[in-house]
């Protein structure tokens, strides 16, 4: 009472004490160690033994509390990154807007954070916003307040198998509701990318966004543009190689984000043909994702672009250019309408083109150009992307169809496939010089 008169009268707020965690035993979340790669287990006993707090945080726990496997595991403690890269000799500090650290833990790469502190007013921040630098460390409490969703500030330690749950994360994981810790409005202009992240969590995660967190979403959906593009490719690249792509492109629309993220997709999705091959495509991903098959980024995006190639490519055919010559150049065209937004690496730019070059070359099915076509590097790639447009109307069927029989045959069997006609030019018998006293043959006829 007295302290509430004295703030009354002085106008100063009271100062409440941190909100004490939850610490949640192993009888009640049944998440045990055994379920803990073992690279991260060694990396936090090693913290540990040295005397630092050391626990396996965020997206790892989560999964494995509602039955998924992680993809990785990382690790948060309160040593700085200097002490974790003393503990640790295969090991490597990275990053410039937060240091981080890489342990090299048998075949496992573990990434060790320090907890991160608050930020208060001198943050450095662009002018709408974003945080520019956060090298700021601080404590337990202060690293689950900065964190971005209250499912992903859980914390794990192996040694006693407890969680230490800030923000009730797990109780929002059992009501499955995704929720933001803190005012959204300040935590989506600190990092816009946590919006899209909000959109590949919940259809990853089968989770209803809460209502405060989902209400800002479309009108600060411009703040994307302000990302950097390496950011937001690494994003897009982790919602669409989610295992969930066709519900978070689906999301994306719903919540008005998928404008302006792939420069030309919001056109795509609107035109029936495109919606169609980019659904198909993102179906077959997200099919190959949860049956464990490799995926490659190359070509998703090229099935993502490839009706802009088409558009740009009849564009320029019109207008007088070579077939040829002109795909080319509509490829360069959509490739370099998304250099301002996604930095899409020299490598997977390069996939791309080979993918899409390769299309006009399944048209010829006579002579010695299938035979070579088999031969490229990435014509399985390639084919698998003529099945896609097939499967979606683009072309006839038959195309594909031959295709598939083609590369199975052997032998005779694939030489009896070919069409007639290949258009390859005849080679004229050539003359032999006849010898001395021999008459020269007569010419045949053509």
């Amino acid at each position: 009472m007295i302290r509430k008169f004295i703030s009354r009268v002085f106008g100063k707020k009271e100062v409440r004490p941190a909100a004490q965690p939850a610490v949640i035993s192993p009888i009640t979340h049944g998440l045990r160690r055994e379920r803990i790669s073992p690279g991260s287990r060694r990396v936090c006993e090693s913290l540990q033994k040295e005397g630092f707090k050391a626990y396996v945080v965020g997206g790892a726990i989560r999964d494995l509390l509602i039955g998924q496997q992680p993809k990785d595991f990382d690790v948060a403690t309160n040593a700085t990154p200097e002490e974790v890269r003393r503990v640790f000799r295969r090991s490597r500090i990275i990053g410039r807007r937060f240091q981080i650290v890489h342990v090299h833990a048998g075949a496992e790469v573990i990434e060790v954070t320090t907890f991160r502190g608050d930020l208060g007013h001198n943050a450095k921040t662009d002018e709408h916003g974003r945080v520019l630098h956060d090298n700021v460390f601080g404590s337990q409490a202060e690293d689950a307040a900065r964190r971005d969703f209250t499912v992903n500030a859980l914390y794990y330690d192996p040694s006693d198998e407890t969680i230490i749950d800030y923000h009730h994360g797990v109780a929002d994981l059992k009501q499955k509701t995704l929720r933001v810790i803190g005012e959204p409005t300040r935590r989506y202009r600190e990092d816009p990318v946590r919006m899209l992240r909000a959109v590949r969590l919940a259809a990853k995660l089968g989770l209803i966004i809460d209502p405060d967190a989902r209400a800002p979403i479309r009108a600060m959906a411009e703040l994307i543009n302000n990302v950097p593009a390496a950011r937001l490719l690494d994003e897009m690249l982790k919602l669409l190689t989610s295992g969930h792509a066709v519900k978070c492109v689906t999301q994306l629309r719903h919540e008005g984000l998928h404008h302006g993220l792939l420069p030309l997709l919001d056109v795509i999705l609107e035109q029936p043909m495109g919606e169609r091959f980019v659904m198909l495509a993102l179906a077959n991903t997200d099919q190959r994702v949860q049956a464990g098959k490799p995926i490659s980024p190359g070509f998703l995006f090229a099935t993502l672009l490839w009706h802009e190639v088409l558009g740009q490519w009849e564009k320029l055919k019109k207008q007088g250019e070579q077939s040829i010559p002109a795909l080319y150049a509509a490829m360069d065209d959509v490739l370099d309408s998304q250099a301002e937004k996604l930095a899409i690496t020299r490598r997977i730019a390069g996939d791309i083109k080979e993918i899409w070059a390769l299309q006009p070359r399944f048209e010829a099915r006579a002579g010695k150009r299938p035979y070579a076509l088999l031969e490229q590097p990435r014509f399985r790639a390639a084919y698998d992307f003529l099945l896609l447009r097939a499967e979606a109307g683009e072309i006839d069927t038959e195309l594909s169809e031959w295709w598939s029989a083609f590369q199975k045959a052997e032998g005779e069997d694939r030489a009896a496939l070919l069409l007639p006609g290949g258009g390859e030019k005849k080679r004229r018998r050539r003359r032999r010089k006849p010898k001395s006293g021999e008459h020269a043959p007569a010419a045949q006829p053509e």
